[in-house]
């Protein structure tokens, strides 16, 4: 059956009407039941006959990208009119790829696809994509391959593939350390960054509301519990439920969601620049020159967004009554200790950019490595679950590494708001939770930290996707 459909579909040209009757003898094989609409189990197992693997999203995202009457279902016409606009789409894109218009994609092409989204792979890596999709062997894709390939998969490009391994920045853990998003030419000339960058803003203000008692439950650690002064879970909510009741557990997160419009546009905006000043070449960028300008743009974003870093601190670890609010708490700190309090904890906080975002880029970039050079055979597509798991695994590697930095950035915060307490500098704090706590002391608060992790993660995505669908994105 499947030499049928190559046969009917992938000559090297078809006149209007043999195009017309192959279209009509295929929807025929796959109108299983002759209700003149193939569905999405139809579709699926119709492919799977003819020995085109396609999972059920796929086939559920090739019906509703031609459902045009929302029956949940494609007539013959919606059925020819989507492989018609499909193939359009594919066409385009292998020319945009062929860079050399030999009318064939070869190994150095699909690195230089890679290049232009800020990805560095190795001949090996390309050579596995290549072959998931070179049906004859000669490590080089023809048209009819390319189109083989994908007439009947949802993605319309290797650039989507390669987007897949994208490292997305929308899994929102509630650190802002790790490198920002690549945007291809392309969706900056058609306005999808801003719908991207608006969609992960609202995943993010979404997840953090969602996870906030557990945020304010790892500060209330970091500052107050101690070799001698104890905090468990338990007893750490019990205290926090005494003393303002349940809306006191999400106290700080209205500044937390505030600073993340424009955290991200700064870093985004910041990081468009640093590029630029830092590629080696025009138009690409090695993985350690993304790295460097990453970590300039989450600097810059930090150095501007910082006083609301500090607010943020004072407000969750307010008593009841000692703020009325954001302004409030900004007009007591800048009254009773000047502008440099807004600053407290700046250098912990910078230094502690680089260990984040570098285990984050290292983790992730040999996650996916892994996954390309053991599993990658029938397909570049990892799937949902190994994206959010490798996302996950790297943000929480990154966030390991720099939680001392983050705990001592988030003490020398707090410091004047707590009565008694001395003002000591970076290294003096560390110096003094060695000494009294030892190594484990510079992880107090790590539990509640971990425990929001997956929530927050999973609230991030659904939120996200939803936001996409909403703002008309296409689906990857």
């Amino acid at each position: 059956m499947y030499q049928v459909v190559r046969k009917l579909f992938f000559t090297d040209c078809l006149c209007a009407d043999d195009a017309s009757k192959t279209y009509e003898d295929l929807f025929a094989k796959l109108d299983t039941n002759k209700d003149g609409k193939v569905d999405v189990s139809e579709l699926k197992a119709g492919l799977a006959a003819m020995g085109i693997k396609t999972g059920r999203e796929a086939a559920q995202k090739i019906v509703s990208s031609g459902d045009k009457d929302k029956d949940e279902g494609l007539d013959f016409n919606e059925f020819t009119k989507y492989l018609k606009e499909h193939e359009k789409k594919l066409r385009l894109t292998f020319k945009s790829l062929d860079k050399n218009n030999d009318g064939r994609i070869d190994i150095t092409e699909i690195k230089q696809s890679f290049a232009d989204l800020g990805m560095d792979i190795s001949k090996a890596e390309a050579e596995k994509i290549l072959q998931s999709i070179d049906a004859d062997g000669t490590m080089s894709l023809d048209w009819n391959e390319w189109r083989e390939h994908f007439l009947f998969n949802p993605a319309t490009n290797l650039q989507e593939i390669i987007r897949y391994w994208k490292h997305s920045s929308v899994l929102d853990i509630g650190d802002s350390l790790s490198i920002p998003d690549e945007f291809t030419e392309e969706e900056k000339t058609t306005g999808v960054w801003w719908k991207q960058l608006a969609a992960g803003a609202m995943a993010g203000a979404v997840s953090r509301t969602g996870t906030a008692p557990l945020d304010r439950m790892k500060v209330f650690m970091q500052v107050h519990s101690t070799k001698t002064n104890k905090i468990s879970l338990v007893s750490g909510f019990k205290q926090m439920l005494k003393e303002g009741g349940p809306t006191s557990l999400w106290r700080g997160n209205g500044i937390n969601v505030l600073k993340i419009a424009p955290e991200t546009a700064i870093k985004f905006m910041a990081y468009e620049k640093y590029k630029k000043m830092l590629a080696s070449e025009p138009g690409t960028i090695k993985t350690h020159e993304r790295f460097l300008a990453g970590s300039l743009a989450g600097a810059t974003a930090q150095t501007a967004i910082y006083p609301m870093e500090v607010m943020k601190t004072r407000l969750t670890l307010r008593k009841t009554g000692q703020y009325s609010g954001m302004f409030d708490c900004a007009k007591k700190i800048l009254k009773t200790e000047g502008v440099k309090a807004f600053y407290k904890g700046y250098i912990p906080n910078l230094i502690g950019i680089i260990p984040y975002a570098g285990i984050d880029l290292a983790v992730y970039e040999s996650l996916k490595n892994l996954w390309l050079s053991r599993y990658a055979k029938d397909s570049a597509n990892p799937g949902v679950l190994v994206l959010l798991g490798c996302g996950t695994l790297s943000s929480t590697c990154g966030q390991l590494a720099s939680y001392p930095l983050a705990l001592v950035r988030t003490r020398m915060q707090a410091q004047a708001s707590l009565e008694g307490s001395e003002q000591l500098p970076m290294t003096k704090i560390v110096k003094n939770i060695l000494q009294n706590e030892g190594f484990f002391g510079l992880y107090r608060g790590i539990l509640p930290n971990f425990m929001k992790v997956l929530p927050a993660v999973s609230i991030s995505y659904v939120v996200y996707e939803h936001m996409r669908d909403n703002l008309g994105i296409q689906q990857k």
